[in-house]
């Protein structure tokens, strides 16, 4: 059973939105415009609309027959505070904001799957289509937790897709275990006396502290943890003395950086290596040293029930032979872990065809392939018909 012909009768529709919500991105919790979107489609669809939990994130509720069970299917909508560099014609409008993700695309495919199960109703039990906000790093999850979504929405199981250059959009990858990684920040503040660059023994040189703390750093997973342990620990900022006083030792100096992990005794450890290898540092200089963790999102693991669920789904949409099943995990983060964290979930890949011009997620030439939106909405709407199946 292939791509649904009804979504790809009004696939061109879908498209067109797509490319909408690709010139007009906003930001975490800055979602206005998309969410009246999401709102007003789900709305004239018959779908039960709840919004506000987490500022502009929207959930639409479709429930059929008289099953007892709930899915919920997540899409992200918020873009990246990054300027736009490609010349496509539907490009950001918006200086600085661009969809270099596609969470326009992801926004679009929900939507697409949420229309043709309101017509069709081929279903019995509850689905929650989940439109959240600030995936990029704000937390939007965690706020639509915090404001009860679980209260109001009980499943049984979550699932999320995400696209993913490099597979062909008539692939998927679903695999079961970790997914992606644990994503923390870490800051180390090395507290010294500052002094005259020519008298460096009147002071205590955080500068040089800091210095052998980065060349340091890396001891931590090449010495520390289990090899058999993927983790990555980066230093991403530094920041000291005024880049005018060339001649002034600072008093201060901070480093600030990222922690990945898949387990979550890895992630503990590395709060703890990263800070005492701070401090011995700072002993050693005689300086003090600040630290702290701040754990922001917790790793994505794949339920083995509700990726099985997954496979199956896919393989109907694109085929057995299409779907990837040991699609290697990233160490990138992404917060559907909240969710996931609770119920069963899994969380799947849809190919978004070759990275054109090396264009990634992230970059400034990124864009969402709209080959994959009947993919995307196919396997959403099928995997809701095989796990909330109608009385026969």
């Amino acid at each position: 059973m292939p791509v649904i012909p009804r979504i790809l009768e009004f696939s061109d529709e879908l498209t067109e939105l797509r490319r909408d919500l690709h010139a007009h991105p906003e930001l975490g919790f800055e979602e206005h415009r998309t969410a009246d979107i999401v709102a007003r489609k789900l709305s004239e669809w018959g779908i039960e609309v709840d919004r506000g939990l987490g500022v502009t994130g929207v959930v639409g509720t479709l429930q059929a027959g008289t099953g007892n069970r709930s899915v919920g299917l997540r899409a992200d909508m918020d873009a990246l505070p990054m300027p736009e560099r490609g010349d496509l014609p539907y490009a950001s409008r918006t200086e600085g904001k661009m969809h270099a993700c596609g969470h326009d695309g992801h926004t679009v495919m929900l939507l697409g799957a949420a229309r043709y199960l309101a017509e069709t109703r081929q279903f019995s039990g509850t689905v929650h289509f989940i439109f959240q906000p600030a995936e990029e790093g704000r937390g939007g999850a965690a706020r639509m937790v915090e404001d009860g979504f679980f209260d109001r929405f009980p499943l049984d199981a979550v699932y999320g897709m995400h696209n993913m250059p490099g597979l062909d959009p008539d692939q998927m990858a679903v695999t079961p275990g970790p997914q992606l990684a644990s994503s923390d920040s870490w800051e180390v503040v090395f507290k010294g006396v500052g002094t005259h660059g020519a008298k460096p023994h009147l002071g205590r040189d955080a500068m040089t502290a800091a210095g052998h703390f980065l060349t340091t750093l890396q001891t931590i997973v090449g010495r520390r943890l289990d090899p058999l342990q993927p983790a990555v620990v980066s230093a991403c900022s530094i920041l000291g003395g005024n880049p005018e006083a060339w001649n002034v030792i600072p008093d201060d100096v901070t480093i600030r950086g990222t922690a990945r992990a898949y387990d979550p005794a890895v992630r503990d450890q590395l709060d703890r290596e990263i800070g005492t290898l701070a401090n011995g540092i700072a002993a050693t200089f005689g300086i003090e040293a600040a630290y702290r963790f701040i754990r922001r999102i917790p790793p994505v693991v794949n339920d083995a029930g509700a990726t099985e669920a997954a496979r199956r789904a896919a393989a109907t949409v694109v085929g057995a032979d299409r779907v990837v099943t040991d699609f290697p995990p990233s160490t990138a983060g992404d917060d559907f872990a909240v969710f996931s964290a609770r119920v069963p979930g899994c969380y799947v890949w849809v190919g978004n065809g070759p990275a054109v011009d090396g264009a990634l997620h992230h970059n400034s030439r990124y864009d969402f392939n709209d080959r994959a939106i009947p993919v995307g909405a196919s396997f959403w709407a099928r995997l809701v018909e095989q796990e909330l199946p109608a009385a026969s």
